[in-house]
């Protein structure tokens, strides 16, 4: 059974960094995980206690929360190799996306 993923990505506010980081994830996601994929988007500008329970730091922040183990990846994911690797669909060293 293909493995379903539930990615948090924390923002702050509806600026254009959080924009492009959001565009960034969805486009991975579809092309690599087509529909077994869940995202929440939170902004900690309007529920900062979601953001300060995940320690979040800086924004965007995107988090795997399923499958297991916890991941993190900061930054507007706009280095598509970086957030595969990051969300463990990829090993090191290892070019095409897991199935």
């Amino acid at each position: 059974m293909a493995q379903e993923y539930l990615l948090r990505l924390y923002v702050t506010g509806q600026t254009a960094r959080s924009a492009r980081a959001l565009a960034n994830l969805q486009a991975i996601c579809e092309e690599e995980l087509q529909g077994r994929y869940r995202i929440e988007v939170i902004d900690v500008l309007e529920n900062p206690e979601r953001g300060e329970n995940e320690r979040i730091v800086a924004t965007p922040t995107l988090i795997r929360e399923l499958p297991p183990p916890i991941r993190r990846i900061i930054g507007d994911l706009s280095d598509r190799d970086e957030v595969l690797h990051g969300l463990e669909l990829v090993t090191p060293g290892q070019r095409e996306p897991l199935q």
